[in-house]
């Protein structure tokens, strides 16, 4: 008999810091969350723009060449289910009312639309009350 555990896929809208930290330590707890078979992520398009948008930068802080932040960005794509922002549009303005960084409006506001939590290290981030925030440290202990 299969364990349950194993049968339930929990879903989060992934944050940019928790793909920058799987870059930075590729033999790490979060590089191994993200390829967990139990856990369904989503993100908006807008986490690529990100990464596109800081891509040198990426490449100085992770140490890997272009090539290599491409190779995973593509093995990240095949995990992440990237949502067009028109798919979430309804909850952008609740999102900016309620996000401690306009940064995160796009995340706070799919969080919203799927009613799933975010997975993040971003303290800011927690301190809002809309949507539950999950540590890594915090998804390691309950999974």
């Amino acid at each position: 008999m299969k364990d349950i555990k194993n049968l339930i896929k929990m879903e989060l809208i992934i944050d940019a810091n928790i793909l920058m930290s799987a870059l930075v330590l590729t033999n790490g707890f979060t590089y191994d969350l993200i390829f967990r078979e139990d856990l369904k992520l989503f993100a908006p398009e807008y986490l690529l723009e990100e990464f596109e948008e800081h891509k040198d930068e990426i490449v100085e802080k992770s140490g890997l060449t272009e090539e290599e932040l491409d190779l995973f960005l593509s093995l990240i794509s095949a995990r992440i289910n990237f949502i067009e922002k028109q798919e979430f549009e309804g909850f952008i303005k609740k999102a900016e009312e309620v996000t401690p960084d306009l940064d995160d409006t796009e995340y706070i506001a799919l969080a919203l639309k799927q009613n799933c939590p975010i997975w993040s290290n971003d303290k800011k981030l927690k301190g809002q009350e809309n949507v539950k925030i999950y540590s890594t440290s915090e998804l390691i202990k309950i999974i």
